[in-house]
């Protein structure tokens, strides 16, 4: 293992490999922790796998990032996230992940760190790609680079197709089992201690569901023909929140996506799904 780099210096630093094998009942148990109840989700026959659960494999190597980079994970918030896949998603397998930190910005208040992971399949094949980005409270002021601006604006006019999906009080219950047990999520002393009044739910639980939402409006619900997805985490769910995804048709296979909550905030914004 390479040696913990700072902040400043860690462009270019590997992050731990990791390795992640699932069964199709760990296919199962993500669709129903992102609110799924279509049968080809959720039933060992013919199960088809969710294309968000791509992100689950590449997680562990997200954790592995406080082993390669000087940072406080209590300072840590996902702020963006991203994935393609390359070949379909099989229903179980042992997959290998290998990463880096790609970059490093310096946003004033916290600097923004962009980690890339490519996950192999047990024939040593591609089978996607993840980019996340975490955003690190009272790191910035190093003088670095502020960083592209994010793009994917929807248009000034209505949404081509909208989806409400009502998440359950026990949804980051469901959603933990599949790897992510930060006790934010579940612990109501931890959530107050965070500046919560209650437990939120993940954002890649929500991201799940806004990936759903264009997996039935666009792809009849074929996973094969979802491509790639990215979004910029903006806002906080709780369980129970009502989600509504806006989608916009740009053309060639491009959707430009954004999700509220009933209240009408904004938690994920700047979204495109690229599709088949």
């Amino acid at each position: 293992m390479a040696e913990r780099k700072t902040i400043a210096d860690a462009a270019g630093q590997p992050l731990p490999p990791t390795t992640f094998e699932y069964d199709e009942r760990d296919v199962m148990l993500y669709a129903l922790g992102v609110g799924a109840s279509e049968l080809p989700f959720v039933f060992e026959r013919n199960l088809r796998t969710l294309p968000t659960f791509a992100v689950v494999p590449a997680f562990p190597a997200l954790m592995g990032m406080t082993s390669a980079v000087e940072v406080n994970p209590v300072m840590i918030l996902h702020g963006e996230q991203a994935f393609r896949i390359h070949k379909p998603i099989p229903t179980k397998g042992k997959l290998t992940t290998s990463g880096k930190v790609d970059g490093v910005y310096d946003k004033g208040k916290g600097a923004l760190i962009t980690l890339s992971t490519d996950t192999l399949d047990d024939k040593g094949e591609l089978l996607f790609t993840n980019t996340f980005g975490v955003f690190v409270r009272g790191a910035g002021g190093f003088g670095g680079d502020r960083g592209p601006e994010a793009g994917n604006t929807p248009p000034e006019r209505a949404p081509d197709k909208t989806v409400e999906m009502q998440t359950l009080p026990i949804q980051a219950m469901i959603y933990r089992l599949s790897g992510d047990r930060n006790p934010l999520h579940i612990d109501p002393d931890f959530a107050k201690m965070a500046g919560y009044d209650r437990p939120i739910l993940h954002g890649l639980c929500s991201f799940g569901h806004v990936g759903r939402a264009v997996l039935a409006e666009y792809c009849g619900n074929d996973p094969e023909r979802f491509v790639s997805m990215s979004v910029r985490f903006s806002g906080v769910v709780y369980p129970g929140d009502t989600i509504t995804t806006e989608m916009w048709d740009a053309g060639s296979g491009k959707v430009l996506v954004q999700a509220k909550t009933q209240e009408g905030r904004v938690v994920i914004s700047n979204g495109a799904v690229e599709v088949r």
